[in-house]
């Protein structure tokens, strides 16, 4: 059992480059560019010791180091923000490492927290989210992704499919307690996050696009926890005005 009272670094992997929306980290929402909403909530959580940015970009890195916040800085190339990540904690110090996508914004501090928490008291050694699926348009959304569990909460898979599909249902049916989505930030031990990024990309992570599939496909457990709490992501241009209309409902901004 690791030690309660360590904490975590979570670490923000933010590229400029994405194919689907570049320049998204520095797209700005109530007057904030959102890779400082997604650190500042980071930093407000319980369990949180240290909050960075991991980039390859300089207009990244000037507006993180603009508003107070820590950057660290290379031009290598990473395959997954889990390989930004595990090259980034190599250089500093503690023992737990979160992954929080710079395009997922924690509407609760609490979100972060029911990630840390549970997991600074067990042995698990990989954890991430997730939360119920109550929305069918979800439930078959490719860009949203979903996981299954085992009885004692350990991740059997993750895709962007619809499961599990309810045979005697009509499609796309969502049905309580057996339809999750995952929400995609990570906490590791730094064995295991070290583990993971000199293991190769394997058939199933470049076809669904995952990279926690290539902990799965190699035996690395995944302890899933459940929140309640919300969290905002962006995947294109299209979703920066609904985003913008979800923080003024949901946080003064």
């Amino acid at each position: 059992m690791l030690n309660t009272s360590s904490g975590a670094t979570v670490v923000i992997p933010a590229r400029y480059g994405s194919s689907r929306f570049p320049g998204k980290p520095l797209v700005r929402l109530c007057g904030k560019p959102m890779i400082q909403h997604v650190y500042e909530r980071a930093r407000g959580s319980t369990g949180v010791t240290r909050v960075l940015v991991a980039t390859d970009d300089q207009r990244i890195a000037e507006t993180v180091t603009g508003f107070g916040g820590e950057v660290w800085f290379s031009t290598k190339p990473y395959r997954t923000g889990t390989d930004r990540v595990a090259d980034a904690a190599r250089e500093l110090p503690g023992d737990v490492f979160v992954n929080l996508q710079g395009d997922e914004i924690p509407l609760d501090p609490g979100l972060l927290s029911d990630l840390i928490l549970p997991f600074l008291q067990t042995r698990a050694v990989m954890g991430t989210l997730m939360r119920p699926i109550t929305d069918r348009d979800d439930l078959v959304n490719p860009s949203l992704v979903k996981v299954v569990t085992n009885a004692a909460g350990e991740a059997l898979y993750f895709t962007r499919a619809p499961i599990p599909w309810v045979r005697d249902a009509q499609p796309g049916t969502v049905a309580d307690g057996l339809h999750y989505l995952h929400v995609g930030l990570y906490i590791y031990t730094r064995a295991t996050l070290d583990r993971l990024a000199g293991l190769p990309t394997g058939p199933l992570e470049e076809a669904e696009k995952l990279e926690q599939l290539r902990a799965l496909v190699h035996g690395i457990s995944i302890r899933v926890w459940e929140t309640r709490q919300p969290s905002l992501r962006l995947d294109s241009p299209a979703d920066v005005e609904p985003a913008e209309a979800a923080l003024q409902r949901l946080v003064a901004c």
